[in-house]
Formats: structure tokens, sequence, C-alpha cells
């Protein structure tokens, strides 16, 4: 495969001294900060605005920990809502769990949820998968601004992403272990999803798309785990550039306007590199949104 590198992506460099397990979900905040997880030790981390230094631990739960969106509190604080276990939990602002949704199981054996992403209405999807990548045991829940959990789609593998699109009409969404990402139409503050479309495939001789984001002008970058690139993709699919990366398995990808913020992976890795695990940043002049917050009517009182 062909494609430039974008000329206006430097080099990275680790932003902090740890290596993750596997990192995933970095996610731009109003302030300019990004969070991140380190899935299997159930680790909130906010990443350290000196290279170097420490990431700051926000939250520690007992169950893998898929990925987080902020969470108005009516304090003015901010908590977070987080896919982890196998449900939807509130995290206060001092990261403590005030209440849990479940998420019902699929055929299949234990499981645990994955990535996830609110949408403008500040509903959160979110994918499940099996510990042991059981086919179709995973699926795609939506927890609406009530907090009613609707499995919306069923019989994937590794659901990863889900991205949406500036406008919110669009919600990308990766089953990495069939190496594919599909296109949906939403309806806005529905459960709706339509008009399921293809829009990229990665051979699994290469590597698998995992997570992913969206620029502000609608181009689709995702993380190539195996392959140790970032590719961006045209909202139509055409790939447009493939970012090389020091470490074999990129995660997830953030979009700060200022840089590219990669989380990484060691998890299986027999010999894991120097970069492996790393959060890595590079200059990059791209820009995405912050995240966006979930409802906050899902903070209501301490259950």
């Amino acid at each position: 495969m062909t494609a430039y590198q974008p000329p206006d992506v430097g080099p990275f460099r680790p932003i902090t001294t740890e290596r993750l397990r596997l990192g995933e979900g970095p996610r731009l905040l109003p302030d300019g900060t990004v969070v991140l997880v380190d899935i299997l030790t159930g680790r909130l981390l906010r990443l350290p605005t000196t290279p170097g230094a420490e990431p700051t631990t926000l939250a520690r739960l007992s169950d893998p920990l898929g990925a987080v969106a902020p969470l108005p509190f009516a304090d003015g604080r901010t908590g977070w809502l987080a896919a982890t276990g196998l449900a939807f939990a509130v995290l206060d602002p001092d990261g403590r769990v005030v209440r849990s949704t479940p998420v019902p199981p699929r055929p299949g054996g234990a499981q645990r949820m994955n990535d996830a992403a609110c949408d403008r209405a500040g509903q959160m999807w979110a994918g499940t998968m099996a510990y042991d990548a059981t086919p179709g045991s995973g699926a795609l829940h939506l927890l609406d601004t009530e907090g009613t959990v609707t499995t919306v789609l069923d019989g994937l593998t590794i659901p990863n992403g889900p991205a949406l699109s500036p406008d919110g009409r669009t919600l990308y969404l990766a089953d990495s272990a069939a190496g594919t990402v599909d296109a949906f139409t939403v309806t806005p503050g529905t459960v709706q999803l339509a008009d399921r479309r293809p829009l990229f495939h990665v051979d699994p001789a290469v590597g698998s798309p995992d997570g992913m984001t969206v620029d502000s002008q609608g181009c689709l970058w995702s993380a190539i785990w195996g392959a140790g690139q970032i590719r961006k993709y045209a909202p139509d699919g055409t790939l447009l550039g493939i970012v090389e990366v020091p470490a074999a398995q990129p995660s997830s990808v953030c979009l700060t306007g200022r840089a590219l913020v990669v989380t990484t992976a060691s998890l299986g890795l027999a010999n894991p590199g120097p970069y492996d695990g790393a959060v890595l940043s590079a200059p990059c002049s791209a820009s995405a949104p912050p995240a966006a917050p979930a409802s906050p009517a899902l903070a209501g009182p301490p259950a």
C-alpha cells in the first residue's frame, strides 16, 4: 500500500515515562488537557502538560475501564460517564462510582466494555466484546439521556470506536477482528442507526483498525493495531495518508490542534520495544472538537 505521510505530522515523542498494558480512549477536554484509560488496570489518567512528567490518576476501578466521557455535575465540577466492566457507570468528581447501569450480556463467554463515545445529545455509544474475542459475541449499546440501555447492533466481535462526524449525523464503528470500519446514519437524539455502509477494510495480515477520531474537516483518523500506523481517511473512505508510529500496537488517537496523541499497548508482546505501551505525541496542525460530554441528567443524585 502506498500513501503519503501527512507533511504536518512531526516526529513522535513519549509524553510520560510510564508504559501501559492497554492504553486507549484519549479524549481532549475543553481546557486543553487529555485524559485516557489503561483498560485492564481500570485506571483513568490525565496526561501531564510537561513532557516526561507522570500522568495523574483520576480514578482506579476494580473492573476494566473501556472509555470515559466528561459528565457535568450540579456543583459545577466534572465527573465521568464510564464504560466499565459490563455496565455504564457514573463516577463522581473524585472518581468514585455512584451509579451503575448494567448492559445485557450477549451469548458467549465472559464479556467487558470496550471503546465508547458520547454524541451531541449526551448519549453514550459503547461496544462490548468477549474477553476471548469469541466471534459474534460483541455488540454496540446505547445509554440514552434517561438512563435506559438499548442494544442497537449485534453480531460484532471486537467493536472499536465509535466515533461521530462533526455534524453528529454519521457514526463510524470498527470491528477490529474483521478488519472493517462501517459508517451509519444517525438520527440525533434517537437510538436508531440506518444506512450501514462499508467505509474501509484493513487486511488482517497487515493489522486491525482500532480506536479512531474524526477531525474538524470530517476526516477519520484510525489507529491500525499491529501495523504501527495511524491512517487518515476521507469521509468517503479514500485513504489520504499513513503516519508511521514507533510502536507496534497503536490503539487510539486524539487531535488537539497542536499535536497528534496516540495511545499504544504492550499487551501480548513477548519483547516490547521502548515505545510499546507509551503515550506518544507528534506535532500536528489537524484539530478535532473536544470530547462531547455526557448529559448532565445522567449525573443525578447519588444512588
